[in-house]
């Protein structure tokens, strides 16, 4: 099958799935283009989702750079598509029915019974990520530790603190340069 419709299918699918933002898809996005389609690396996954963030605007502008890796200019522009147009629409349409059951019983519940899963969903990835990102058993005990360490005092800093996360990002790149 052709590249660019593979990568289309993946990232509209995802799309649909991302209730919460998109770090609630990490685990199936990782899967997808780490293990299932080979077209990024664990390493060159973590180092693209980190540039995300760093990135004004949205984080989740990330894939573009999945989309482009695989199938260079119009990946990037089929993935950027693929990823923000269907959940573009299904919030248009979802908003609708939301505005017009105002006052409704179950529209409370709804909210209320999804909460617990936008939370689940992202801790998943969060966990996909950390993991990736983290832990390395080719590079030793020391380096592991290492860099659970750095991220360990990220999650700290970010924790008692209200520092912009993109500086605990670029010191926690600079740490790892710099000990690593």
């Amino acid at each position: 099958m052709n590249k660019i419709i593979e990568l289309v299918n993946n990232f509209a699918l995802m799309s649909l799935l991302a209730v919460g933002g998109g770090t609630a898809v990490l685990p199936e996005m990782k899967h997808d283009t780490v293990d299932r389609h080979h077209w990024v690396s664990d390493t060159q996954f973590a180092e693209i989702y980190s540039l995300g963030q760093l990135a004004p605007g949205p984080n989740m502008t990330c894939v573009s750079l999945i989309g482009y890796e695989v199938s260079g200019l119009a990946g990037l522009v089929a993935v950027l598509f693929a990823f923000f147009f269907p959940a573009c629409l299904l919030c248009y349409f979802v908003s609708q029915v939301w505005d017009a059951a105002e006052g409704s019983p179950w529209r409370d519940a709804v909210q209320r019974g999804m909460a617990p899963i936008v939370i689940g969903l992202m801790l998943a990835g969060c966990y996909a990520l950390g993991k990736t990102a983290s832990f390395d058993p080719a590079k030793g005990w020391d380096y592991n530790l290492l860099t659970l360490g750095i991220g360990a005092a990220v999650a700290i800093m970010l924790s008692l603190t209200r520092i912009n996360p993109a500086l605990t990002i670029l010191a926690g790149g600079v740490a790892g340069y710099i000990l690593l």
